[in-house]
């Protein structure tokens, strides 16, 4: 089960990695066209969402890697799949569903994640 949770982990980190470098990073004007409702919310918002993807993407992995406050990994996935929850809110409120799918799977696997790691005992 160790295995099967490292390779979600990592495949979460990738996503998530990507993610946020794209929404801590790029132009906004640029990432509007790819992703329309950028221009509907505050800028701030779009920053601190990439921000706060990173670093939920560090604490999947670096935590539980190094051996340092492990716990931490389970409550990084608790907060990456709060902000699946809330994508999928708000898409849902804007009629936005072709992606709902991806969001709903991604966020399954870091309810996975948060529990597989919260848990002393593997299941």
């Amino acid at each position: 089960m160790n295995i099967i949770l490292w390779i979600i982990q990592a495949l979460l980190a990738l996503v998530f990695l990507m993610a946020g470098f794209m929404k801590t990073f790029r132009p906004l004007d640029a990432l509007a066209e790819r992703m329309s409702w950028v221009s509907k919310v505050p800028s701030p918002l779009v920053r601190l969402l990439g921000i706060a993807e990173l670093l939920g993407a560090i604490g999947l992995i670096l935590p539980a890697l190094a051996q340092i406050l492990p716990w931490l990994t389970a409550l990084a996935a608790v907060g990456l799949a709060l902000i699946m929850i809330g994508a999928i809110v708000f898409h849902a409120s804007r009629r936005e569903f072709p992606g709902a799918g991806v969001t709903v799977i991604i966020l399954i696997l870091a309810v996975f994640v948060a529990y597989g790691r919260w848990m002393p005992i593997s299941f």
